[in-house]
């Protein structure tokens, strides 16, 4: 048996002796390189671009700028391809842009023989522009007025949704309620995966091929053809290694452009990498929000009726366009079920920042953070007890939204395990009625995560196995593994179902699409859940081939032999009649019946369910200099079934660090009157290093949910939503103030502390 078991990464080996190929290493001969012009205004029409020093270089092959590039505009997102125009992504981009819409715009692109004289040309470029004031804030964007960032999108609204359940206005009219109000602000920040976006691109034949370190191959080789006009089929994709991504990958970043410079320059190899201050500027961002809560509440915290306004910065460019604001938007009436009536409206708005798209909990995290400082604060002034109020309103068994079910519900065993671990009681008691500059609290915050994209997108995977003369199998999966582990996961299921050893399962991390079965990507955490039960069809499907083959190999009835333990066995008796080797040869072999034993399946996932879980946090309060320091920090998951408890433990350990930082000390910072983002460095940065970070505990509560393929549901991105607003909470019950805004860095702590006369 393989699932449930700490087995090591099928990746491992290759990983830490360097012989993985991540996209850098598939150098061509003679291969040339592409660098990227940026703009240096954030608001504005290029009027010249004047190349002619540039081109004087020895060295440069060709320039291309704004005013060459087809007049075609497609969208970037990592979203399945939908055949309603109605659900289609927004297509706002060009592959270089004459009207610029934020500091560093991509407006000119060069390829040259090498990064230095590549480098040397876009120094030489001359660009004269038109130059407006840029709208650097959701305020400033819905200003009646305001310019038009997009001219297809007055007033700068992307898209706006709501929804209510029950009716709000009458819930509201109840006597006796306690109204709460809060505001709560969510700053950008950076995924910081270890590998930049890299791509190369060269001419095979009458096609074009991009190997390019993407979390969603297929979907690139579709924007690719988008982009350029061009037939699909003539595109070829291949993921290789990838270092990380984070949702930064989910989105087709510099692809297209370099298919096109590869395409203009009669198809030879051109390499297109950008430094980690270009993707900082001009990749994706988490999405910033502004919140507002709204709660009408019993004197014992029961939520009779609440409301939601949020607002999410989308900068620039639509990227996900609504999904990550909306998805966040829908989590209000999820985690927390009103008594009455629950209300919301979401807006996505377009400002001349760099676009933010999908980051690791997809609009969670800021939801979340919001709404459990929400919950924190009701609960202390109301004296009520911080885990009964969340008791008391959180999501029961059989819960319903949207055709998402809650059909496993390990909430309330997660939250007594981590008040196990933080001594919550204890503490509480210890820490009451603190003085002095230095203190101590604790603090906790719950969250719920719906798992992939069902039913608002289309949920589709494939996986193929081959069985080997061996007995070994080969396992091509479409999901794209990008360090979570998803490979290892995978050849664990199929070990599981054929009953062979996890080392005579083969799975090959490559992705290619002229080859590799179709699935959509890595995101919404949908891979052991969606691409899983894809890999447990195949699997099923194999077994019984190599079964029926068995059964004509030695001339025995159907109904009589199992598949088990690597022999075929009498299902009376248990007696080993062949090895699954013995099978695999004759299948091939044999001269009467020669067959090549495979199976392909697609899933389509047409269900979905709640994964849960809980962060309890320990702090000590510096308060003169404003000093948070985490002294102890558990998550708690409950994702169902969990497949390989070491990988688990390090998802969340990863995630929780991610949270740690934006809640401490992550802020993207930029000018206010340009536009320029001031910090896009790992330098200026402040991304938390090991000597920032404590322990991290980790710890799960086993549930068994029905639609997932061995009961498994979500885990990839909730250990990073709920760390943050813990650590929120925990300063708030050691110094009595609340924060709404994170991160929580010394100089905002200073500030409000001085505010509330604690210093």
């Amino acid at each position: 048996m393989s699932i449930g078991k700490s087995i090591n990464r099928v990746d491992a080996f290759d990983k830490v002796t360097g012989r993985a190929q991540f996209t850098d290493d598939f150098k061509l001969n003679n291969a040339l390189v592409a660098k990227v012009l940026h703009s240096t205004i954030a608001s504005g029409v290029v009027k010249v671009i004047d190349i002619s020093e540039a081109m004087k270089l020895k060295g440069v092959v060709k320039i291309v700028t704004c005013f060459d590039v087809p007049d075609i505009q497609y969208p970037t997102a990592g979203h399945p391809y939908s055949l309603d125009p109605a659900h289609m992504d927004i297509a706002d981009r060009k592959l270089l842009n004459k009207i610029v819409r934020y500091y560093g715009d991509d407006i000119a692109a060069v390829v040259a023989t090498d990064i230095v004289t590549a480098t040397r040309a876009i120094n030489l470029i001359k660009v004269e522009y038109e130059e407006y004031k840029p709208i650097l804030s959701i305020e400033a964007a819905l200003k009646q007025g305001a310019n038009k960032i997009h001219e297809e999108y007055p007033g700068n609204i992307l898209a706006h949704t709501s929804y209510e359940i029950g009716n709000y206005e009458n819930a509201i009219k109840e006597e006796g309620l306690i109204v709460f109000e809060g505001e709560y602000e969510l700053s950008p920040v950076k995924h910081c995966h270890i590998e930049n976006p890299i791509s190369y691109a060269y001419a095979e034949g009458k096609r074009l091929v991009v190997v390019s370190s993407t979390q969603i191959p297929h979907i690139a080789r579709r924007v690719i053809g988008q982009a350029l006009g061009m037939d699909w089929g003539k595109i070829r994709v291949i993921k290789p290694y990838i270092g990380g991504g984070f949702g930064n990958k989910q989105e087709v970043l510099y692809e297209p452009l370099n298919a096109y410079l590869c395409k203009v320059i009669g198809g030879r190899c051109v390499k297109l990498d950008i430094s980690r201050e270009e993707d900082f500027v001009n990749t994706r961002l988490r999405t910033a929000m502004k919140i507002k809560i709204k709660s009408y509440v019993r004197a014992n915290g029961r939520f009779v009726a609440r409301k939601l306004e949020m607002y999410g910065n989308k900068g620039a460019y639509a990227s996900h366009g609504h999904s990550v604001t909306n998805k966040s938007g829908h989590a209000f009436k999820q985690i927390y079920k009103d008594e009455v009536a629950t209300k919301g409206d979401m807006y996505s708005v377009y400002t001349n920042m760099p676009a933010s798209g999908a980051m690791r909990g997809y609009g969670i995290p800021q939801i979340t953070f919001a709404l459990e400082s929400h919950v924190d604060d009701i609960a202390s002034k109301l004296g009520l007890d911080k885990i009964e109020m969340r008791k008391l309103n959180a999501m029961k068994l059989g819960f319903i939204d949207n055709q998402v079910k809650c059909n496993s519900n390990g909430l309330a065993e997660c939250i007594d395990k981590g008040r196990k671990y933080i001594d919550w009681d204890n503490k509480l008691i210890e820490y009451k009625n603190q003085t002095g500059p230095v203190r101590r609290g604790v603090g906790m915050a719950i969250f719920s995560y719906a798992v992939g994209v069902f039913p608002i997108s289309l949920e589709t995977a494939a996986c193929r196995i081959v069985l080997n003369q061996d007995g070994s199998v080969q396992v091509q999966m479409g999901a794209t593994e990008i360090g979570q582990g998803a490979d290892t996961v995978f050849a664990q299921m199929v070990s599981e179902v054929l009953d062979i050893p996890i080392e005579n399962v083969h799975t090959i991390s490559t992705q290619d699409t002229d080859i590799t079965p179709f699935d959509t990507g890595a995101y919404a955490s949908r891979q052991s859940y969606v691409s899983g039960m894809a890999a447990k069809k195949a699997a099923m499907e194999l077994k019984e081939k190599i079964i029926e083959h068995a059964n004509f190999m030695l001339r025995l009835p159907a109904g009589n032999l199992e598949l088990k333990d690597n022999n075929i066995i009498k299902k009376e008796t248990g007696e080993v009649l062949a090895s699954l080797k013995d099978v695999s040869m004759h299948a091939l072999y044999n001269t009467e019946k020669s067959v090549h034993i495979t199976s392909e399946v697609t899933n389509q996932c047409k269900s979905n369910t709640f994964a849960f879980g809980v962060c309890f946090a320990e702090v000590e309060v510096d308060i003169p200099v404003g000093k948070i320091k985490v002294i102890k920090v558990i998550n708690v998951h409950d994702s169902g079934t969990i497949l390989n408890p070491a990988l688990a433990a390090a998802q969340v350990h990863g995630g929780m660090s991610m949270s740690l930082g934006y809640g401490l000390t992550e802020q993207l910072l930029f000018d206010d009157a340009t536009g320029r983002m001031l910090n896009d460095n790992l330098l200026d940065y402040k991304l938390p290093t090991t000597m920032d970070t404590p322990h991290l505990e980790a710890q799960f509560v086993e549930t068994y949910d029905v639609s997932g393929p061995f009961g498994n549901k979500a885990l990839g991105e909730p250990p990073a939503i709920p760390v943050a607003p813990a650590i929120r909470n925990a300063v708030l019950n050691a110094t009595g103030v609340n924060f709404n805004i994170a991160p929580l860095t010394p100089q905002r702590l200073v500030e409000k502390f001085k505010k509330e006369n604690l210093i």
